[in-house]
């Protein structure tokens, strides 16, 4: 298939030129040695025009050779500009027309050869091997061999076949001709085929560099995340090891104060939540982050949010306020659509920050219905600021800001992990800020005003209940790790209740059919039987046993949290859980009935 200009946009390359540009590049890299064999021609050509019929001709036909070479001369200089030889479509058209000029001076030449008496058949001669040159220098680039060599050839062969005495030379000239253009043809088909072999060369090439790219900046995420860990680590289970050391009684020291304890809680906590981060950061750069987007209440969950931080705030003399639309206030004007665990990391880390790095002044969160019907929340302080080049940075990966981040833990992860979810479920996490007067950041989302908000279960501060109105529960445990459970039965424990822990769902399957409980918490990923499946097998029992509420402990996962709501879990707690979140858990597994779950999950 012959190959045109517009291949420019058909043979999209991306480590180098395509077939078509090599092509062009190859005749051009003739044009300056077809200049020279034109001149060197010069003289033949001055003998071939002095037996032109009159003045006028012989000055036209110097006149033509002048332009040809004239011509060419100009598309030299100008495929040396850069973006000249780029526009592969201009270009082609360029050296086409070129060497037509140089066809019409072959053809003129066959033209006036009938009036040249005994010269006629060496000018024939002579315009012919003119043709069989410039079929030559066409030949690298199809289009201009197939257009221009036919045009070349014409002049002579139509002026050899007009006479029939000159039969036996036109058909020699006439086969000179065709070998010509199957040599050509020939060279075409060996040059094409180099170029596109030198095109996949630079493709492979280009991925190859794209590879080593990733590879870098892979093995530089990796070094990174190795030193950060290294570090908030070492320093956390440090601090963790010296307390539980003196309560153990090592060392001759006294039991570990309150402050001390309280020291090495908040240690612990930093390290579960930097190695969070980390993880789900690792986890959005793989591109295996999902996010489950379901319709949420914002107002809730952001006050929710506030009531959470305000403790920390009120002892650094901040204070922390929220601010609500009255179309938002009322509870019936949309939802937000977006992952709503996603978006309470987002917004929680968000308000972290704002009262982790502000010394005095206040914290505000706000909400707001863009006028594009997106749903904008701000956290703004009167914090130490950031200037722009500080700003772009505190997005990057691993990258802190040590005018403002000394003294403090975190991987650096938190902004840039946050904007990655906000764009993955359709939003966007930008910011402003100035040095000396605070920052203010924007989460953008998803909203449908029409839409009814979920329930969702979150790690959400509750009071305690009156251990005089508490109902003490039987819960059924069904979790295949021993640290897991321990740490799910210590929470239960704390709460008051009752526990039963079985190894896998096999066996909390069979001790559901023989034992009452007041509640189940199932592992979303077990042997024998997995969570979904085990979930399905007590819904499936006779009796009071089907309608136990049952809340699924999973991993974070979306699909799993699908898996096993779909097979009949009332709720989903994720891990790890905290007291307050397998409180508010079971609050709301025990509220309801088994009918009333059903109505709500398919709501």
């Amino acid at each position: 298939m012959a190959t045109t200009p517009d291949d420019r946009t058909a043979e999209p390359q991306r480590g180098g030129q395509s077939a078509t540009q090599q092509a062009l590049e190859a005749q051009t890299a003739l044009l300056p040695y077809a200049l020279a064999v034109f001149a060197v021609s010069l003289p033949a050509y001055v003998w071939a025009g002095s037996h032109a019929v009159n003045a006028v001709w012989m000055t036209g036909t110097f006149a033509i050779f002048a332009a040809a070479w004239g011509a060419f001369y100009g598309v030299v200089n100008w495929l040396k500009d850069p973006e000249a030889a780029n526009n592969t479509v201009k270009r082609g058209r360029v050296q086409i027309l070129s060497a037509l000029i140089w066809a019409l001076a072959v053809a003129q030449i066959a033209a006036f050869s009938d009036g040249a008496g005994p010269a006629r058949e060496p000018l024939l001669m002579t315009a012919l091997a003119a043709a069989v040159v410039i079929i030559f220098f066409a030949s690298p680039w199809l289009p201009s061999l197939l257009i221009v060599g036919p045009a070349a050839a014409a002049g002579p062969l139509i002026a050899l076949f007009s006479r029939p005495q000159d039969n036996d030379l036109a058909s020699n000239a006439w086969g000179a001709i065709a070998l010509a253009m199957a040599l050509a043809l020939i060279l075409n088909r060996i040059l094409r085929r180099q170029f596109s072999m030198a095109a996949e060369r630079e493709i492979l090439i280009a991925e190859r560099a794209g590879k080593v790219e990733e590879a870098r900046r892979l093995a530089q995420s990796k070094s990174d995340l190795v030193a950060t860990l290294s570090h908030e680590i070492r320093n956390g289970l440090t601090g963790v090891a010296h307390v539980l050391a003196a309560a153990a009684g090592r060392n001759g020291r006294g039991a570990p104060s309150r402050e001390q304890l309280t020291a090495a809680l908040d240690a612990a906590n930093d390290l579960i939540a930097v190695l969070n981060t980390t993880l789900d950061s690792e986890t959005a750069e793989a591109g295996r982050l999902s996010v489950d987007t379901r319709p949420f209440d914002p107002v809730a969950l952001l006050r929710d949010l506030v009531l959470l931080n305000r403790p920390n705030a009120s002892m650094k003399g901040l204070e922390l306020t929220l601010h609500v639309p009255p179309e938002l206030e009322s509870g019936h004007a949309g939802a937000a659509l977006a992952d709503a665990h996603r978006a309470r990391q987002i917004i929680a880390n968000l308000i972290g920050n704002a009262v982790k790095f502000s010394v005095r002044g206040r914290v505000e969160a706000r909400l707001e219905i863009t006028a594009a019907g997106r749903l904008a929340i701000e956290i703004a302080d009167t914090g130490p600021g950031l200037a722009a080049d500080e700003l772009e940075r505190a997005f990057e990966p691993f990258a802190r800001v040590e005018r403002t981040s000394a003294g403090t833990s975190g991987a650096g992860l938190g902004l840039s992990l946050a904007r990655q979810l906000a764009r993955l479920m359709g939003g966007d996490l930008t910011a402003h800020s100035a040095v000396g007067v605070g920052s203010c950041f924007r989460l953008e989302l998803p909203y449908d005003a029409h839409a009814v908000a979920e329930r969702v279960v979150e790690a959400v501060e509750v009071a305690a209940p009156d251990p005089a109105e508490r109902r003490t529960l039987k819960v059924l445990i069904a979790e295949d790790d021993a640290l897991n459970a321990a740490m799910l039965r210590a929470v239960i424990e704390q709460l008051g209740h009752q526990v039963v822990h079985a190894v896998d769902g096999r066996r909390a399957f069979e001790l559901a059919k023989i034992c009452e409980f007041d509640l189940v918490m199932i592992d979303g990923r077990m042997p024998n039987m997995d969570g979904p499946e085990t979930i399905a097998a007590l819904r499936g029992l006779d009796g009071a046993a089907a309608d136990v509420p049952i809340v699924a402990v999973i991993g974070g996962d979306a699909e799993e949290a699908r898996e096993c709501t779909d097979a009949g879990a009332d709720a989903v707690l994720r891990k790890p859980v905290s007291v307050a979140a397998v409180a508010r858990a079971v609050a709301d597994a025990v509220a309801v009935t088994r009918k009333d779950a059903l109505a709500r999950l398919t709501a």
